[in-house]
Parts: C-alpha cells; structure tokens; sequence
C-alpha cells in the first residue's frame, strides 16, 4: 500500500470538521470517497473534499484499502464488520460499540479478515498528550489517578454541535467521554480488575476502578456540567508526586497521526496497542459500568 485508499463513513459534525479534511490532507493516502446514511449529505462532503460519494456502501469497500468511520457506535458496528469482511482496514472511533457482543464481533471479523485496525482514542494519538501517556507508562509507580471530563453538551446555553447527537443523548458522557479517559489511565495504570459506579446530577457518572498494577482512579464524566465548569483532565499521584495531563486541542491532528498509526500497523504487521482488541475491552469495561450502574 504505497499510498492506500481510504474511505470515509459518516457525514456529521465529527465526519465533515475532522475526518474528511485530515483524510483530504493527508499526504500518504488517497481519499477514496465518503458514504452516508443521507446521500445528499454524503454527495455535499465528497464535492468539498474533492473525492466521491458512494450511494452503496459495499461499494466504497470494494473501491478502497481502509475505511474511516465517523458513526454513532451502534451504526459502525456491524459495518465494520462487514468492512473488515471485504478486506479494508479499520480505522475506528470510540467506542466501538455500546454492546459488548457487538464489539466482539468486530473483533472477531478483523481477526478472520487479518486486517489491521486502530480505535481513535483522541487522547492517544494528539501531539501533546501521547507522548505524556507512554512517557507515564514507562515510569510506573503510580498510586492513584484521579480524572475528569466534564462537558456541557446538554447544558443550558451550549452551543454543541453534537447537542442533536441521538445517541449522545441516551448513552450520555459514560460512553462518549469515558473511552477517552480510559484510553489514559489503561496503559499508565493496568487493566481495570473491578468497578463501582453512581450516578449524579443529569447524566454524570463517577467512576472508582481497581487498576492490574494495584493502583485506584476516581473518574468523573458527563455532558451535563454547567458550561462555566467544562473541563477535562487526568492528575496522577506516585513515588514521582503528582503529574498532570498536558491539554490538547487539534483533533484533525490527531486524526492524522490515528491514519499514521494505522499504515504503519499496516505496513509492519504489528497491532497497534489501541486496536480493535484494546476497543473491546473498553466496551467491557464500560458495561460493567453501566451494569453497577443498574444494580
């Protein structure tokens, strides 16, 4: 794959400000068209971006090395299965799905295929933060992480673009902003080995995980906040003292080191450490979650 095709899933607010013009600009691949629930929407984002819409979606699988989704999680799911199925590379967002049968199927789908995949944990792949996160790794020694990730998305007086996310809504900040703050504390502090979880004000879940290495993380999440409260972060307490996460702020970055990260897993055969498997089992953990939640 001197210089794959990749092709786009979803035309949103996510697809159209981040995908579609890092994918337009990026100088390894080919932008090999876009596909959407709303065709016309599919058609305005192509024409933008100088590439193609695809009325059917095997189609576009057919026509491309790689796949990009921008989908609500429950509608990327079983597509990627079936990408991974005809061939085409994975390059995921989080989570992968909200059900955890359905995210072992798309693990189980890339598995068979042989095809290599990466979930794009923001977090993980943004200039700043992913350094601090392997450099935190490999020091070790951590106690206690304590994070949050406050927005304001539902709140009155946003002005999100994703307030008319449907599944945004129902699913609330556990499962959109919890995948990011996860993607951090996994490989600083180990797998998560047990889970309590309460709820708050609106949709805000707080979060106490018992980490492999022995170490605890409180974690608080919603989309509820106050928007003079929005904020996010991670503070981590150890042999070191205490580490605070360096802020981030270019997605569409980000976004192109993700599509890096994918080629080279690509090209070198090895997994990448925020594959499919590493999507999994962030779903598991967030349906213990919600589970504890329901208890």
């Amino acid at each position: 794959m001197d210089k794959p095709r990749i092709g786009l899933l979803g035309t949103g607010p996510w697809a159209s400000r981040t995908h579609a013009p890092a994918l337009a600009a990026h100088p390894g691949v080919h932008f090999g068209g876009v596909w959407g629930r709303r065709p016309e929407a599919a058609a305005a984002l192509a024409a933008a971006h100088g590439t193609r819409a695809y009325p059917d979606v095997d189609e576009l699988f057919a026509a491309c090395d790689a796949v990009a989704f921008a989908l609500p999680p429950d509608v990327q799911a079983p597509l990627a299965a079936r990408a991974a199925a005809a061939g085409c590379h994975l390059l995921l967002d989080k989570p992968v799905a909200t059900g955890v049968a359905d995210a072992r199927e798309v693990a189980g789908a890339a598995g068979r295929a042989g095809v290599a995949s990466v979930v794009f944990c923001t977090l993980r792949f943004a200039a700043d933060t992913a350094p601090w996160v392997e450099e935190q790794a490999a020091l070790g020694g951590w106690y206690l992480a304590q994070a949050h990730w406050l927005g304001a998305l539902f709140s009155p007086g946003s002005a999100g673009a994703y307030a008319a996310s449907p599944w945004r809504g129902e699913k609330g900040g556990l499962w959109d902003v919890g995948p990011h703050v996860l993607s951090v504390l996994l490989p600083v502090l180990g797998d998560v080995t047990e889970v309590a979880a309460v709820a708050g004000p609106g949709d805000t879940r707080h979060l106490l995980l018992r980490h492999a290495s022995g170490a605890g993380s409180a974690t608080t999440l919603s989309l509820s906040a106050p928007v003079g409260a929005a904020d996010a972060g991670v503070e981590l307490f150890g042999d070191r003292g205490r580490v605070a996460m360096p802020s981030w702020g270019d997605a569409r970055g980000a976004f192109g080191a993700a599509v890096d990260a994918l080629l080279e897993a690509v090209r070198g055969g090895v997994p990448h450490a925020c594959d499919i498997r590493f999507g999994l089992r962030l779903t598991e953990i967030l349906a213990e979650a919600e589970a504890r939640l329901a208890d």
